[in-house]
């Protein structure tokens, strides 16, 4: 069963009060039928708790505390898979032979709720919607890519594409908030499409609280594929220029810009990014909107409060075509003893230039024989989250012996970027 107990925390209100094989059954007469029901009924101070095998227990605890119960499934379910058939699919654009893992289309709103992943409720039940709005599941991920219900059908392959602003209607009548993502595709959505979707999404402000917009990302792998065209840098500029003049209208309306393109799409503009204000919080972080503004604020308040990183020991930082410039830039202010190499990812093909979808190989391959310095400073993005291999399963020890160097991981942090500069 998904809500067998794996393990209870120690110091955690039912330890020693129920053992690990046990299924939880009800909360104060609730049925648990997976995490949302678990989070969502065991806030309150006053509990009581069923179990299979320990029966009935009343619990008292501080509202918000966690029980402290690890199940064996972290969802309590089976996670829910993907119903469309994007034409930009990046899972679809994946070469054969990985490992199973990468090829799971997963399109469940408890992902979206609890760990930031998107959504496009395409594969929502009116029963499930209704309980996200019961539940003021909140915030929730949203991928919007269009409001036009036809176009947003063909872009995602499914006709319940077309219905999306009724669903997102309907969330923000029950007071739920929204960070929405558009994936834009050259002659498909940008232009008159994407005014479209922002102004839709706009009148929708503040329960839509921000929106991303990221260029799509395409990779050699597209056999039997619909033939789409990727941004050029004339294109990414026209983007961006078009995002940045309906958010400045959206910050004289609603005091918000809502609206804010990826780094990507500045660095194939050509453009500089925005400053630190710009971002008005950071809202779009984890989709990667200001993380690289983000990482240099950190890095220039870290370089004032301890200073350069000259005279060290040499080493060497490798990352995506897209940012190996802003990275020597940083290398430069600090006057560090570092050397920058931009890897281009022949694994996927040459159109992907972010640091996150380089291999290991790809890694070796380019680094083989080159100046490294007596370490390799790579960003943490590299790896598969939580699995600490990169994307073809290769791990750091296995660049190690390749390259015959430390290799150092390091967290997308300005602060803890110029420490490993500095050999600390």
């Amino acid at each position: 069963m998904f809500n067998t107990i794996a393990s209870v925390d120690a110091d955690c209100p039912l330890s020693g009060r129920v053992l690990p094989g046990d299924e939880l059954l009800f909360v104060n007469r609730h049925e648990i039928r997976d995490v949302l029901d678990y989070k969502y009924w065991t806030y309150d101070e006053k509990l009581l708790l069923e179990f299979k095998n320990a029966g009935k227990i009343r619990v008292r605890k501080e509202a918000g505390q966690d029980l402290g119960l690890n199940f064996e499934s972290y969802l309590m379910d089976r996670p829910t898979g993907c119903a469309n058939r994007c034409v930009f699919c990046f899972v679809d654009q994946l070469p054969r032979g990985m490992r199973p893992t990468l090829y799971f289309k997963d399109d469940d709103a408890r992902l979206s709720f609890l760990t930031g992943n998107y959504i496009t409720c395409t594969n929502l039940s009116g029963r499930e919607l209704q309980r996200i709005c019961d539940l003021r599941i909140s915030p929730l991920n949203i991928s919007v890519h269009a409001t036009d219900g036809a176009l947003r059908a063909k872009l995602l392959g499914n006709p319940r594409g077309a219905e999306i602003m009724d669903v997102l209607h309907r969330f923000a009548d029950a007071g739920i908030f929204m960070d929405c993502q558009i994936v834009a595709v050259p002659g498909w959505n940008d232009g008159a499409a994407l005014d479209r979707t922002m102004t839709d999404l706009a009148s929708l402000f503040p329960q839509v609280n921000s929106v991303s917009v990221v260029p799509v990302g395409l990779t050699r792998h597209r056999d039997s594929l619909p033939r789409l065209t990727p941004f050029t840098r004339e294109g990414a500029l026209a983007c961006v220029e078009q995002v940045e003049a309906f958010a400045a209208r959206c910050l004289d309306e609603y005091d918000s810009r809502i609206f804010f393109c990826s780094d990507e799409l500045y660095l194939k503009a050509g453009l500089p990014l925005p400053p630190d204000e710009y971002y008005e919080g950071y809202p779009q972080l984890e989709n990667g909107v200001g993380l690289l503004r983000l990482q240099e604020t950190e890095f220039d308040s870290a370089l004032e409060d301890l200073g350069g990183a000259e005279g060290g020991a040499p080493f060497s930082i490798a990352t995506g075509v897209a940012a190996a410039p802003f990275m020597r830039a940083l290398v430069e202010k600090a006057g560090a003893n570092g050397v920058v190499y931009a890897v281009p990812n022949d694994f996927l093909g040459h159109t992907i230039d972010v640091a996150g979808l380089l291999t290991g190989g790809d890694l070796i391959a380019h680094l083989r024989g080159k100046p490294l310095g007596e370490r390799l400073l790579l960003p943490q993005v590299m790896l598969r989250h939580g699995e600490g291999v990169f994307l073809d399963d290769l791990t750091p020890a296995d660049l190690e012996r390749a390259l015959g160097v430390r290799v150092q991981i390091v967290e997308t942090d300005g602060a803890r970027l110029l420490a490993a500069m500095r050999g600390e």
